[in-house]
């Protein structure tokens, strides 16, 4: 599917042969690895000497991603700069934005997305079907006044002066538990994500977190878990990479399988919730979008201005990676063709097993010793057991979702004997 949004589709951006990335983790690494291929100098801002994309950028300028001082000395060196991840100081930036330096996706399209609350505004006013939510804060609130009888509600002269908060929290009217708390901004693989069973659960969440950095959603009775990696260049064209399900464990991406065990409209459905979202944003860049898949049909559960896990198999499973394409995006190169070159694949995340871990190295041998198997390892130092050290994409051979969905269970099965997952991620 492409759309063409350009009122001047001869006009071509300037190509470029340096461009930056704000973010050093493994997002930007195979991001320079694709930046490698294509011939172009990828530079990066990012805090730690041993980060993973150090290994490959042609420049690093050692700096909190937030400090816009490295990101202006990191513009010194490129034309384009685009983000590892949304954790970004929108405002700040914005003094660097000007004739020689361009942010890919721009800030404007970036503002409604690096926030929870701000990217359920965005598909509320694009009438694109998403959980229900309101601000945590609400709770907190006087229940509203009763509508009269001309359905404009009666305000009594007391209920203009302040009113104290009631003493315990009430969810509004038509919610009920279970629900699901998100931090506004910067949670990550479980992070961030507080599943709420009543209301104690809900006076315990408030008597640790700030309110007005939170919101609530309805918690989504689902079938699926389904993902979509979307692409917009810098004149209007709009592509999609092949709808892919996903599974978690303790809320943390465990394997993603392509093609996604769906009716074909379904896909249609997410490429145009896709399209409509990257055009009415004016996007440029990469935009990854998780779905919710039930009774209820198909709901946007979250999106990430930017490459994503789901994607990753598209390495191995697609004519043009995700990384090569947000490269080619950023440095004005032509989109390439997101079509699939294998029957199947499965990425199975390898996250960091509990306790010591001596035997790494011979398990990492016997992962890459499987038949069709492509080991992506990402050379981190340090963290927790869950966090995510690397991933395996397998190619499947299936020829229909039946056939895939055994092949994956038996090639899930052979993985998980050589690299068991952690019983809890921290």
């Amino acid at each position: 599917m492409q759309t063409i949004a350009d009122p001047d589709p001869q006009a071509r951006p300037t190509v470029i042969d340096a461009i930056g990335i704000v973010g050093g983790g493994q997002l930007a690494w195979m991001l320079a690895l694709a930046a490698r291929d294509l011939g172009v100098a990828l530079h990066v801002q990012t805090p730690g000497a041993d980060d993973p994309a150090t290994r490959e950028a042609a420049r690093v300028v050692l700096a909190p991603v937030d400090d816009v001082a490295a990101t202006r000395e990191l513009a010194s060196c490129c034309q384009a700069i685009s983000f590892e991840n949304e954790w970004i100081p929108l405002e700040a930036l914005r003094a660097l934005e000007g004739p020689g330096l361009q942010f890919l996706p721009g800030l404007d399209s970036l503002e409604p997305l690096v926030s929870k609350a701000g990217q359920r505004r965005l598909l509320g006013d694009l009438h694109l079907p998403a959980p229900r939510w309101f601000p945590l804060a609400q709770v907190l609130q006087p229940a509203a006044p009763a509508p009269s009888e001309g359905g404009e509600a009666f305000l009594p002269i007391s209920s203009l002066r302040p009113q104290p908060s009631p003493a315990t929290p009430r969810l509004p009217e038509g919610f009920d538990f279970p629900m699901m708390a998100k931090a506004n901004r910067g949670g990550y693989d479980g992070r961030g994500t507080v599943p709420l069973a009543d209301l104690s659960a809900l006076e315990g969440l408030l008597a640790t977190v700030d309110p007005q950095d939170w919101i609530l959603e309805e918690l989504v009775r689902f079938e699926q878990e389904l993902a979509l990696v979307a692409c917009r260049d810098q004149h209007g064209t709009v592509s999609c990479f092949p709808l892919v399900q996903t599974h978690q464990h303790c809320r943390v991406c465990d394997w993603v399988l392509f093609p996604a065990p769906v009716d074909h409209r379904v896909e249609v459905f997410a490429r145009n919730v896709a399209a409509s979202l990257l055009t009415a944003l004016d996007y440029v860049g990469v935009l990854s979008i998780e779905f919710f898949y039930g009774p209820s049909g198909l709901q946007v559960n979250e999106l990430a201005p930017r490459t994503h896990n789901s994607g990753h198999l598209t390495i191995e499973a697609c004519r043009t990676s995700q990384f090569s394409q947000q490269v080619r995006i950023v440095a004005g190169l032509p989109m390439g063709a997101t079509e699939a070159v294998v029957p199947g694949a499965l990425m199975v995340n390898l996250l960091a097993p509990e306790g010591d871990d001596a035997d790494q190295l011979d398990r990492r041998r016997a992962l890459e010793a499987l038949p069709d198997a492509h080991l992506h390892w990402y050379g981190k130092h340090g963290g927790g057991a869950g966090r995510k050290l690397g991933h395996l994409t397998l190619v499947l051979e299936g020829r229909n979702d039946a056939e895939r969905e055994l092949e994956k269970q038996r090639r899930l099965a052979e993985v998980r004997a050589i690299w068991p997952l952690p019983s809890q991620p921290t």
